[in-house]
């Protein structure tokens, strides 16, 4: 598996929405300052998203994006792959995969067989609800008064 920046666009502007979900819209100025993405890849990414029905938008001048389901039911897999691909370290871990002679005896196999359970076990069990109360959290720990 590997993460391009596609893909980590695409994270941080799920995540972003995510931080903001029930409070309308989120305007494309706002999301790419606070993720830190350029304007132009984002709108590319966002349509992508949108494609993929992972986000909705409005238009016109109060518009913007927004999640088009509650954070809870998006996992971090879901995005990766919809993104990047599948995230087998190799292609003969796939499902129905036929193109190598050595497939029966490859010790290999087995390994990335394990890396990807081992993978899939992580991302197809984080909610981007999860990475919410996370920073949530953390931002709790950080406050202080005097």
């Amino acid at each position: 598996m590997k993460i391009t920046y596609k893909g980590d666009y695409a994270l941080k502007a799920i995540l972003d929405l995510a931080l903001h979900y029930g409070n309308g819209v989120v305007t494309i100025h706002e999301l790419a300052k606070r993720a830190d993405v350029p304007i132009k890849f984002l709108e590319q990414v966002l349509l992508d998203l949108k494609k993929g029905g992972f986000v909705e938008s409005r238009r016109g001048k109060i518009g913007g994006y927004m999640l088009a389901s509650p954070p809870f039911q998006i996992k971090l897999g879901q995005i990766i792959r919809f993104i990047d691909g599948p995230i087998e370290p190799i292609g003969c871990v796939e499902k129905g995969y036929a193109g190598c002679s050595d497939l029966y005896r490859c010790v290999f196999k087995k390994i990335w067989q394990e890396v990807t359970f081992a993978t899939s076990a992580i991302v197809d069990t984080i909610t981007f609800e999860d990475l919410v109360s996370q920073i949530t959290t953390d931002r709790a720990a950080f406050s202080y008064q005097i």
